[in-house]
């Protein structure tokens, strides 16, 4: 005999009847919690793509406020779950990371745990002073500019390096470079010292053995030129009159040298009484080079050097035009009337110093 629905139902005890739907609370909790798990893990919560800077010993706490700082996040509560529950906060690695917009918590905090940065682009030009180029680079990284100076300033890093302090400039190459936000004074050296060697090829080693200079020599000479103009199409005649100075042992007088030993680039006009100077870097009372360059010149004024025009001419005199270009000339006699000219010109505008 059959059992009709209502006394199937009877045929169970109360505690199986309780058990079942024991069961199914607990298969739909387990299901709710599992979707929240997943939403918390793989469900987009940024709104915006973000470069974010985590200072070296930074805690988890800095980290997501800058975060909210930022409004990267659309809920913060399900990042620091995911972050907690995947040991971020004892992970956290310094750094500059690029997150993208409508990244889930899981990306966002697998890519931080990593430790694989976004590289900085570093962009260093027209750097006269190591004060100029610390506080170039602490503008793109992460140590201040005191602690780049130190660096840049340590004799003993320079003389590791087979330099002294006059000539550790050499090792700086103006251009635009990619280093991780955090990278240390002593690595940006590092970097530069690699980057010197791949610039000193054998190609131009070549050039400046060829002219019976060192890299050391090119450099200083460049960065005279660098001073003198920025018309870069003259730039390798003016070369060519520094070279034939230094082979006839004649004193450089270069007016650039005179601001260096001064420390004042802004003189418009070099008076006599500035050229008793007391520097070794006074090219009017010392012979030949001076001990190392007065700026960090850039590659065009380099490999100006290193293609110097082969000429005859001993003098050069900026145009009394103001056009920044130079009159050449091969006699005292004729760099004299340039000059005159020259100076009359400044007369007339007023420019005494």
């Amino acid at each position: 005999m059959s059992l009709n629905n209502s006394n199937r139902l009877m045929a169970f005890p109360k505690a199986g009847r309780w058990f079942v739907i024991g069961v199914i609370i607990g298969v739909l909790a387990a299901a709710v919690w599992g979707y929240r798990i997943y939403n918390n893990l793989f469900q987009d919560n940024t709104q915006k793509t973000l470069m974010l800077y985590i200072p070296t010993g930074a805690v988890f706490q800095q980290v997501v406020d800058s975060l909210k700082h930022h409004e990267y996040l659309t809920n913060v509560s399900s990042f620091q779950w995911v972050a907690n529950h995947k040991k971020y906060p004892e992970n956290i690695r310094p750094g500059a990371y690029k997150l993208n917009e409508g990244w889930s918590n899981n990306k966002v905090i697998d890519l931080l745990r990593s430790g694989i940065q976004t590289p900085v682009k570093v962009t260093f030009n027209n750097i006269r002073f190591r004060e100029d180029l610390a506080a170039r680079l602490a503008y793109y990284l992460e140590p201040d500019s005191a602690t780049f100076l130190s660096a840049l300033k340590n004799d003993k890093i320079a003389s590791g390096y087979g330099l002294t302090h006059e000539s550790f400039p050499i090792l700086i190459i103006p251009n635009t470079y990619e280093f991780y936000w955090n990278t240390s004074p002593e690595k940006f050296i590092e970097r530069m010292k690699s980057e010197y060697d791949h610039f000193w090829n054998d190609e131009r080693k070549k050039k400046a053995a060829d002219l019976e200079l060192t890299p050391l020599q090119v450099v200083t000479i460049a960065s005279i030129l660098q001073e003198e103009t920025n018309k870069n199409d003259e730039k390798s005649r003016m070369a060519g009159v520094y070279i034939n100075r230094v082979k006839k042992g004649w004193l450089l007088q270069a007016d650039p040298t005179i601001k260096y030993a001064m420390g004042n680039f802004q003189i418009k006009r070099v008076l006599k009484e500035y050229l008793s100077v007391e520097s070794p870097y006074n090219t009017y009372k010392n012979a030949g080079l001076p001990p190392g360059p007065i700026n960090f010149p850039d590659i065009v004024s380099v490999d100006a050097v290193l293609n110097a025009e082969h000429n005859n001419y001993m003098y050069f005199c900026a145009k009394e035009d103001f056009s920044g270009y130079h009159n050449f000339a091969l006699t005292l006699a004729e760099h004299n009337r340039n000059a005159a000219r020259y100076q009359h010109a400044l007369n007339k505008s007023e420019i005494w110093k």
